[in-house]
This record gives structure tokens, sequence and C-alpha cells, in this order.
């Protein structure tokens, strides 16, 4: 494995002290300086020896450093903060000097539009072996949560970075949201997210990071995940749908499942619907959420598909909101007599 060296630069936390760099609150901001626990982590990406990586959120570029000591063929840093421009355009100057090319982006990673990023050459089919491209990041607390459920979506899809195949993921969570991502049936942290995770990807806990390793320190340690997007997805269903699904069986996660199933239906018919899903998926109504498997709630997601295409009304009803079901052709309230017609 290639490894390259870099010109002699200050240290991270030299750098911090000399551009007086502070971890912004609102922003989620925890810089790691330890080089060797940096380097720890980015050798759970695998080989990064002529590849294309993107890494999310450098800040001051602890994690960069290691990357590009790897030896990747590009580079692509996306960074919302702009103070971090005199150590990242340092980086980019010294890696460009002795091996490859690093482009810094500034701008909100979830506004960037990552279908065109990569070469097409790097483009692999999605049932062969996965591309020679990573997705890297230390991932701000704040947004960690709602950025893998909307990557989930893109690998669903098989857009943004996946329009190029399989790319693998190496991110960094609180633990114990890096717990719930791999946690199995049974498991008490079992949740939403570990469904979700499991149902389009492989999701590995590589390592755990102390808190007092990032500077502020968190309140938590920190969790590595490195994700493997599956050849065939665990369930048949489109992303929303399935995903409207487990999160109204996570809603309580204690009940029976089938109580939670029930909130997907008006009262009114909500124990006849909840009743015949689960005799369709051929499953024990008391069966507590956390023990359903991912082919137990594909299941139920392909019951409730069912019962929705013969009262297409249903789609529209939302527990939490008025009680009123709205026609979404018509946009106009039917009675529950309209409907058992």
């Amino acid at each position: 494995m290639l490894n390259i060296r870099l010109p002699p630069l200050p240290t991270i936390k030299d750098i911090i002290k000399l551009y007086k760099l502070s971890a912004l609150k609102h922003l989620s901001q925890n810089f790691l300086l330890d080089e060797r626990l940096i380097d720890k982590i980015i050798k759970k990406a695998g080989n990064l020896n002529g590849s294309h990586v993107v890494e999310v959120g450098p800040g001051p570029g602890g994690l960069t450093r290691s990357i590009i000591r790897k030896g990747p063929k590009k580079l692509i840093v996306v960074e919302k903060d702009r103070r971090f421009k005199p150590t990242l355009d340092m980086l980019a100057d010294s890696f460009n000097c002795v091996h490859g090319e690093m482009d810094i982006i500034y701008d909100d990673i979830r506004n960037l539009n990552m279908n065109n990023i990569f070469p097409m050459e790097e483009k692999k089919e999605w049932i062969d072996q996965v591309p020679n491209i990573h997705l890297i990041g230390n991932l701000p607390f704040n947004i960690s949560t709602i950025l893998i459920i909307e990557w989930l979506k893109k690998i669903s899809e098989h857009s943004g970075p996946w329009t190029y195949g399989r790319v693998k993921m190496l991110l960094t969570f609180q633990k114990e949201v890096a717990e719930r991502l791999v946690a199995e049936p049974f498991d008490k942290q079992r949740c939403r997210l570990s469904v979700m995770a499991q149902a389009w990807t492989q999701p590995f806990l590589c390592t755990i990071i102390p808190g007092k390793a990032f500077l502020p320190k968190p309140d938590v340690d920190v969790g590595v995940v490195t994700f493997v997007p599956l050849e065939q997805p665990r369930t048949k269903h489109e992303f929303n749908i399935f995903e409207k699904v487990t999160r109204h069986i996570f809603n309580s996660r204690q009940k029976y499942s089938i109580k939670c199933v029930g909130k997907l239906f008006p009262e009114y018919c909500r124990q006849e619907f909840s009743n015949l899903v689960y005799k369709l998926s051929d499953l024990d109504p008391t069966l507590k959420p956390t023990q359903l498997t991912v082919e137990d709630i594909d299941k139920i997601t392909t019951a409730y598909k069912y019962v929705i295409e013969k009262h297409p009304e249903i789609d529209m009803y939302d527990h939490r909101a008025s009680h009123r079901i709205i026609n979404k052709k018509y946009t106009q309230i039917i009675s529950v007599d309209e409907i058992i017609e």
C-alpha cells in the first residue's frame, strides 16, 4: 500500500492556535487531534491508493492528512466553514506537489449535487465489485442522523455518489447512534435507523473513539461505522413507503408491533386493517418492534400496500395530524361512510 510523505507541516494543534480556530457549537464541531487515532480511523476505509475520495467536513484537516498519506488519486473535501481555508489550502498545495489532486468545495454537503463529481471511467455496474470511490466524514452530531437517512435514500435510488456503483462510506456518529445503526433484532438498541441502514447496506461498527480525544471534548464517545451498499436490498419496496412503515412500527418500541402498525390507519378501521396486515404477513402480532427483522417489516409493508391499494384514501392518513382524511385527487374531506362504500 502506497504511503505519501508530505512536506513538513505544522501539527493540527499548532494550526488551530495559529489561526485561532475554535470549534463552533452551533455547527456541532469537534476536532480530532491525535494522529494515531486518526490513522486508525482511516485504515478502516481500506486501500485508498489510486482512489477517488470525498471527505465531508474536514475542518482543520486532521483526517485529510491521513487520507492524503494513503495515496488517493483525487481528494475532494467539502467544508461549510470558510475559516478553515488557510489550512486546507496548505494541504491542497502539499498534496498537489507530491502526488495527486485535491479540490476544496465550500458548501453544505446536503446542497451538493454529487451525481457527476467523479470521472465516468470510475463507474461500475451495481452488481459488480465496488468502485474505487470512498465517502469519508467526521460528521457533526447535529446532522449525522438526518444525513445518513438522506444518503440511504440515494443508495436505494442509485443516485448521487451511488450513480457510480456501490460506493463505500466511513462515517463517525455519537456512540449510541453508531450502536443503533448495527443493532440486530432483539437488541435493546434496535430502532428505525437499524432497519433502514440494514435494508440497503451492510453497516459495521469498526471502533469506538473516546470523547476525550476530541477538542472540545463531547459528552459522548464516538463510533466509527463503515457502510457497504448491498447488491440486492433486503426489501423490494421504495424507500419512502418502507421508511413510513418502519417509522410507525418503532413509534412505541415497548408495545406489540401490531399496535404500532395500527397507527397507519384511521381509528374507525384500525383494528380490522392491522389484523389484516398481520394475517397477510403471517407474523405473530405480539412481536415487539425490536424483534422484527428487515424481512418481517418488508412483509408488513407489502401487506400495507395491499390495503392502501384497495383503499387509496387511507394513504393520506397521519395519526399525528388531524383525524380528517383528505382525498389527494379532489382535495376534499371524505366522510367515513363514503370510504366504506
